[in-house]
């Protein structure tokens, strides 16, 4: 399961090294894409196909939103792998809609992992400290209790 949070520096030539707790549960070949409040996210290669077959579900046909979701995610994929290093490359375009230039944090999310322009996650993390007690409301509104 990937958790919890760690920070890391993206060299000149976009090699990112990929905190060492994450290695197993990533495997040597996972997915990088464009993930939601400008991060990246980082998939396993099976939770990757669990959450395509989610995305083959959606009725493109008939909603613009579902195609514009799938685009999000699938428009952007690259394969990630390790180098011996255990470092990946992040390309251009995801750097650039990531924001990503020199430090940055990943954070576990369970099934995935985010990557955060350092700045950008102290900003959002700050948010959320902020507001976690209307959070935790609302989610329990919605039948998830701590």
């Amino acid at each position: 399961m990937l958790r919890g949070e760690y920070s890391h520096n993206i060299d000149a030539k976009g090699r990112l090294i990929i905190p060492a707790k994450f290695r197993d549960d990533l495997g040597e070949n996972f997915v990088i894409t464009k993930g939601m409040e400008k991060c990246l996210y980082l998939y396993p290669k099976d939770e990757w196909n669990i959450f395509e077959e989610k995305l083959d579900k959606l009725p493109t046909t008939t909603d613009k939103n579902a195609r514009r979701l799938i685009r999000h995610f699938r428009g952007s994929v690259t394969d990630g792998e390790l180098d011996k290093q255990g470092r990946t490359l992040i390309n251009s375009s995801l750097r650039e809609f990531a924001h990503l230039e020199k430090e940055v944090v990943f954070i576990g999310m369970g099934k995935y992992a985010e990557i955060w322009d350092k700045t950008r996650w102290a900003e959002e993390n700050a948010e959320v400290e902020d507001s976690i007690e209307d959070i935790a409301a609302d989610m329990e509104a919605n039948g998830f209790s701590i």
